[in-house]
């Protein structure tokens, strides 16, 4: 019997390790490989050309921007679930996971219907203030796209601790922000922490609504992600290794440096 289930346990650790190994290990060493296989002086001339150093800050300037937008809506949306009853609450958590089922080309096509010249605010584009085939298109749907991770994240938590002791900091004479502050967010933060790293990943990563509502230009609507299938169409495969290998650094990059915030975070709040 006791055979039998440790021979269960290594089936399934064996049969996990390579659906792990096949699905994600695999090809990312294949990249990395083709990437590095002429050395890393031709690595970075592929990364340090014009239309690759646009399309990094471009991605970086939507996460910047995308980023804090999501964590104050998602915050604000997970206290909502967690702490509210009211009419509509269902509602409201449907709209939220709204993204996980909505293909994000047809996000793309919306937009576009939207905020076309055409569209229902078509007047904001023919006023002369630019949103389809430009960033704020770009952001609208990388918006979008990244709305569930911070309230999907953030609400089991606020769940999982009740609200004890916010009360009892309420009854102590402490304000709203400074139970938020001290009591709330000391609590959160770990899932804050994962919302935030899974919505820089997708807002680098974005491609099929984010395509959609821009031009793709070099140096000026072109994301590295746009980049990478703009390099793959003319037949330059390495460079679309090379930039496919950028992006993937600067999310590996984003995990690191959260971890290390939330670590020296939690040293501070111990001492």
């Amino acid at each position: 019997m006791i055979r039998t289930g440790r021979t269960s346990r290594y089936s399934l650790r064996l049969i996990a390790l390579a659906y792990v190994t096949l699905l994600l290990l695999v090809p990312i060493g294949l990249i990395l490989w083709r990437t590095f296989e002429q050395g890393l002086g031709t690595f970075w001339d592929w990364i340090s050309t014009p239309a690759a150093i646009s399309a990094l800050n471009l991605s970086l300037l939507i996460v910047v921007i995308v980023v804090p937008l999501n964590v104050v809506f998602g915050l604000g949306t997970a206290m909502a679930l967690a702490r509210g009853r009211f009419r509509g609450r269902r509602l409201l958590q449907a709209v939220v996971d709204l993204p996980f089922a909505v293909s994000p080309i047809v996000v793309g096509t919306a937009l576009i219907l939207l905020w076309g010249a055409g569209g229902w605010f078509g007047f904001v584009q023919n006023a002369g203030f630019q949103v389809i085939f430009a960033l704020p298109g770009m952001v609208l749907a990388t918006l979008f796209v990244t709305l569930p991770f911070v309230v999907r994240e953030v609400e089991p938590v606020l769940v999982e601790i009740g609200e004890e002791q916010e009360q009892a900091a309420a009854t102590l004479g402490a304000s709203r922000w400074q139970t938020f502050w001290r009591i709330t967010l000391p609590a959160i933060r770990w899932g804050l922490t994962y919302g935030i790293v899974l919505t820089v990943a997708r807002s680098l990563g974005e491609f099929g609504a984010v395509i959609m509502v821009s031009s793709g230009l070099a140096g000026h609507t072109q994301t590295l992600t746009l980049l990478v299938d703009a390099r793959h169409n003319a037949g330059n495969e390495y460079g679309a290794y090379a930039a496919a290998t950028l992006l993937m650094g600067v999310a590996v990059a984003t995990l690191l440096l959260m971890s290390l915030f939330n670590k020296n975070s939690h040293a501070r709040s111990k001492a």
